[in-house]
């Protein structure tokens, strides 16, 4: 089948494209994947279980990105941080993982409103958002593993009571249903 110019192309044309290659041409086209951006790098680290800290890319991702250098004239960008989450859900989605990932979210906004004076609804909302996925995520870990993770994100609850807005009341209500829901288990 031929496509007009006009049209994009698909996966299935990506997927046919691949046919043609060989071995040594697929690995020369993942290792251009490679070296294209730090992105692919950690993709495939963290899918191929590569290096000590998978997630560290990850995170360097998130702290940029939700606790970014405001002397240093960065801005905060929602979409990003929880871009870094996504992208290593794509590569490898551990359940461990991206728990840690999702507090790790939390715990570096807070350290932001903690040390600033931010008033922006939509990185509130968002926070609280990571924060009530947190707690699903947790709760789906194995029970063995949920008490280091609960641990932490019982320390965001009470950190939230300094950053204001309506974080205090919505990590309570969060916090809360989740601890009623696994007492229902």
């Amino acid at each position: 089948m031929v496509r007009s110019k006009n049209t994009s192309p698909t996966w299935n044309d990506v997927k046919t494209a691949l046919l043609d290659f060989d071995r040594v041409g697929l690995r020369g086209l993942v290792q251009d994947l490679y070296s294209a951006s730090k992105d692919n790098q950690a993709f495939l680290h963290a899918r191929l279980g590569l290096g000590l800290d998978q997630l560290q890319p990850f995170k360097a991702s998130i702290s940029r990105w939700i606790s970014p250098d405001l002397m240093k004239g960065q801005s905060v960008s929602v979409s990003k941080a929880k871009k870094a989450i996504t992208d290593y859900k794509k590569a490898i989605g551990r359940p461990d993982g991206m728990a840690e990932l999702s507090i790790f979210y939390c715990e570096e906004a807070i350290g932001l409103l903690e040390s600033c004076s931010l008033e922006d609804e939509i990185y509130f909302t968002a926070l609280i958002r990571m924060y009530g996925r947190s707690l699903e995520i947790v709760s789906d870990l194995p029970t063995l593993e949920r008490s280091t993770y609960l641990d932490r994100l019982d320390k965001l609850r009470s950190r939230g009571r300094s950053v204001g807005w309506v974080v205090e009341e919505e990590f309570d209500r969060l916090w809360y249903d989740a601890v009623d829901e696994q007492k229902g288990e």
